[in-house]
């Protein structure tokens, strides 16, 4: 049998490093928010494949939808010969988007393709080319993403001359200070300083930062964006890759903000564990680019498109955006437990299901410490839990797990999370205030 340490030794030699990885473990096969490695351990996963697997690892509907599709046909290309899946679920998409402008979908393969089309799309339909992003926020790994990324290391370290004209300002955490008052008069004094509005093509934001921590935009810092942008002619772009299809207890994070974008980008868990990605947008800028300035060879394929109307029924039919909810209450206070009794928890924060605990020493947020966030990723490895870190500072643990999972799983993942803070802040000396022996769910 191949074993974890024998696959990690092939791995370090065909694999660049630049490619990271949480646990030095090799995954076999999964089942809704259960994966087993090849050494045939079991692990809850918290993390979803980084929020991919909303509908969990192998949903009988999903499955059913992509093998039924493989009887049929697996590549033709949109823009080469069409098929019915595309457009049956960029009609869905459309439907649901919010906002009651009419909308259009375009598909694509992966977030990052997302983002890019969508500022593509943004500075055709405006003839600009300005684009500002906010501090923290992450949006691929692609030049141009790289570029809107709001975070350096390791994002854009020693990777050269970045895409022009991009401005970057703080995004509200009110963990460290930051106010919505704050951002809206960065951006004012952006607009006075350094760019003329008349010049930006949009305004890209996440709802709530995914790799930058957890952090959620007040709605109302959303609506004055909005006012912002129709004041100026700006595009406003909102990023849902990591927050959309439910996992916030709407099916768009920006709904619980109220607003209407101008283009949403989506991917991760649109496609049930496929790669697809979409711009869905407005339809009179969507339409801005000619035949032919859009697309994608493998964009839109029918295994994922098949994949994705399966996923929507899912949605709806499990009512995932109600348990979205319910998970994240259970999750917040099992965690606001936690951290009376580990200072080391500064906060516990989270949107519905997407819930995060951020790490620090001596209990001040100005104390980050992203060396106790590895030595808990690691513990619960161990423990037999996929947790996974993010942060502007490196040092906060996110919990993406399946918003199908069963309440007995998701109870013992949180004693497994328990086990690790233990083990963890002991080897560090970080210690708790009291007995971290694990309480009854």
């Amino acid at each position: 049998m191949t074993s974890n340490a024998e696959l990690h030794r092939r791995r370090l030699d065909a694999v660049p490093r630049g490619v990271a990885q949480s646990l030095d473990v090799y995954a076999e096969r999964g089942a809704n928010a259960e994966l087993w490695d090849i050494e045939g351990r079991r692990y809850i996963d918290f993390a979803s494949g980084i929020s991919v697997l909303n509908t969990g690892h192998l949903h009988p509907r999903v499955k059913t939808a992509i093998a039924q599709q493989l009887e049929k046909l697996t590549h033709a290309c949109f823009q080469v010969t069409p098929y019915e899946s595309y457009v049956a679920l960029a009609e869905r998409l459309n439907a649901i988007a919010p906002g009651s402008s009419p909308k259009k979908t375009l598909f694509l393969t992966t977030g990052a393709e997302a983002v890019e089309n969508a500022v593509k799309i943004a500075r055709l339909h405006t003839k600009r080319s300005a684009v500002v992003a906010f501090a923290g926020g992450f949006h691929g790994r692609t030049l141009a993403c790289i570029t809107l990324n709001g975070k350096v290391a390791p994002y854009k370290s020693g990777f050269g001359a970045l895409l022009p004209d991009v401005y970057h300002v703080p995004y509200p955490m009110a963990y460290h200070g930051v106010t919505l008052e704050q951002s809206l008069q960065a951006l004012a004094d952006l607009f006075k300083v350094a760019v003329d509005p008349a010049r930006v093509a949009a305004i890209i934001i996440e709802p709530v930062l995914g790799e930058g921590g957890f952090y959620a935009a007040p709605a109302e810092l959303l609506r004055r964006l909005r006012g912002l942008c129709d004041a100026h002619g700006i595009m406003l772009i909102v990023d849902e890759v990591q927050t959309g299809f439910g996992r916030t207890g709407r099916m768009f994070a920006v709904e619980h903000s109220g607003i209407e974008p101008d283009l949403m980008t989506v991917a991760k868990s649109i496609g049930g564990g496929l790669p697809l990605s979409a711009v869905i947008g407005k339809a009179e800028i969507m339409d801005a680019p000619a035949p032919g300035g859009l697309g994608g060879t493998y964009a839109g394929s029918p295994l994922a498109c098949a994949a994705g109307l399966a996923v929507l029924d899912v949605i709806q039919q499990e009512q995932l955006l109600d348990r979205a909810q319910r998970i994240g209450h259970f999750l917040t206070s099992r965690l606001k437990g936690l951290q009376v009794r580990f200072p080391c928890i500064g906060e516990v924060r989270g949107v519905g299901a997407m819930v995060a605990m951020e790490l620090v020493k001596n209990q001040r947020a100005d104390m980050p410490d992203p060396e106790l966030t590895q030595a808990i990723v690691k513990a619960a490895g161990r423990q037999g839990l996929i947790v996974l870190s993010c942060g502007f500072y490196s040092n906060v643990i996110r919990f993406l797990a399946p918003l199908t999972i069963p309440d007995s799983l998701l109870k013992d993942g949180c004693k497994l999370l328990e086990q690790a803070l233990h083990e963890a802040t002991e080897s560090l000396g970080r210690g708790s205030t009291t007995s971290t022996t694990a309480q009854p769910a």
